[in-house]
């Protein structure tokens, strides 16, 4: 499509003005004031005949397979103009559906050889994005007509977690020499699994000697022991409308998957078996717990698939059928969010119910929001009344947590931030302990 430019339009606006003058001073030269427009349309088809030809032109749109929430990505896009030895500059859009920041456009210059412009995309959600198009528009020599070419694509990409800093947090974590908050990582002499014996140093625990050997062998043995493995993790989310809510421009879901996904790959490495559920208003998705590393991308597509919703959740219909579909006793994470004492009754309840079969870690996230209405310095009486609200929140929030906790589910409450430091260390301290 061909279309006037801004510039023509301004230069046609003159002619009107014009003809009125010279019909108003030279009645009988009427004729000439058409020699303006008609000069001026002269130009515009010569502007069409020497600008970038349409069928010179081919377009390869490159776009990566995958897409991580939050990390900026491009797509390359490969443009050649065959046949026409005069560069050309080209301007280039995304015509793209789904949860992304808004296209860009992306200008430059086209000659025989080709060139690669990229395209930035920043994904916002989790989900898909469908590339259908790519817009391309330049203009003739002299400015005054523009070509616009619609370029159909039809790819689609799939947007997940950032795994990126997944793995870095994981190698870190299976680094000898690295540390969790002031907590050293170590394998042995945890647990109730018998590694091997060592001799007795000072300072040792005396209910780790192993007598018989050590009658043997005439000298004091001591036992290491190791964590346990084969247990089953079982990591539920809520999907329901509160987890859809943005803490620090990130959904509560999408910073619950991304924890998640942070403890399924320390569990499937430490040799127990990992699977999960979703839930919101109805129970959504399972999968069985399995074991092995090569089972992380089984999981992490079943993270990629959990959508948003906009319904409240049911947690008795939830956490029931999660508790009918586990076999064997299990740690049970679960992720979710309550707003109200009432809401809360149902959930504690279920929870309840849950503890007396399996080892249950309650996770929620702080909202510093609310924090900040609280112990924000109150200036007028309209911030007064907003800092009572927020407190009246955050107590019914800690008595909530303190009636689970005493059902003993190991509640977390913690910032966003540090959401996967938290539910590792609870994970290693409740396998340490035995508890499962």
């Amino acid at each position: 499509m061909t279309v006037p430019t801004k510039r023509a339009a301004i230069l046609f606006s003159f002619s009107a003005p014009l003809a009125l003058l010279i019909v108003s001073l030279w009645r009988d030269l009427w004729y000439v004031s058409l020699c303006y427009p008609s000069a001026l349309l002269a130009l515009m088809a010569a502007d069409v005949v020497s600008a970038l030809p349409l069928r010179a032109v081919s377009v390869v749109l490159h776009a990566p397979a995958l897409l991580c929430v939050g990390r900026p990505d491009e797509a390359r896009l490969e443009l050649r103009a065959s046949g026409f030895g005069r560069p050309a500059e080209v301007g280039c859009l995304l015509e793209q559906t789904g949860c992304a920041n808004r296209p860009t456009l992306v200008t430059g210059t086209v000659h025989r050889a080709g060139t690669v412009l990229s395209l930035p995309i920043v994904p916002l959600r989790r989900g898909k994005i469908a590339i259908d198009a790519v817009w391309l528009r330049w203009r003739g020599p002299l400015g005054l007509v523009e070509t616009r070419v619609r370029q159909p694509v039809g790819q689609v990409i799939d947007v997940l977690p950032d795994m990126k800093r997944i793995h870095d947090e994981v190698i870190q974590f299976f680094s000898r020499d690295a540390e969790y908050g002031v907590k050293s990582q170590a394998m042995r002499g945890e647990g109730t699994e018998f590694e091997d014996l060592c001799e007795y140093d000072p300072g040792m625990d005396h209910r780790r000697i192993d007598w018989k050997r050590s009658a043997r062998h005439r000298k004091i043995l001591c036992k290491n022991f190791r964590q346990e493995r084969n247990h089953h993790i079982v990591i539920g989310f809520d999907t329901g409308r509160l987890m859809t809510e943005p803490l620090g421009g990130v959904t509560k879901l999408d910073r619950a998957i991304r924890a998640g996904l942070v403890l399924g790959w320390v569990a499937l490495r430490n040799g127990d078996f990992l699977g999960g559920c979703g839930f919101d208003v109805r129970f959504r998705s399972f999968i069985k717990p399995v074991r092995g590393v090569h089972q992380f991308a089984r999981f992490q597509g079943f993270a990629a698939d959990l959508d948003y919703r906009t319904e409240e959740t049911n947690f008795t219909l939830g956490l029931a059928e999660l508790n009918s579909r586990l076999a064997h006793r299990a740690l049970v994470v679960l992720f979710t969010e309550f707003a109200d004492m009432i809401q809360a009754e149902l959930l504690v309840e279920s929870l309840g119910w849950m503890t007396r079969r399996h080892a249950v870690i309650f996770v929620t996230m702080r909202d510093p929001f609310l924090e900040g209405l609280r112990d924000g310095k109150p200036g007028s009486f309209l911030r007064a009344a907003k800092a009572v609200l927020a407190d009246d929140f955050l107590n019914e929030r800690s008595v909530v947590l303190e009636r689970v906790a005493r059902l003993g589910v190991h509640c977390l409450d913690v910032p966003a931030e540090g959401m996967s430091a938290a539910l590792l260390n609870r994970y290693l301290m409740i396998k340490a302990r035995g508890l499962l």
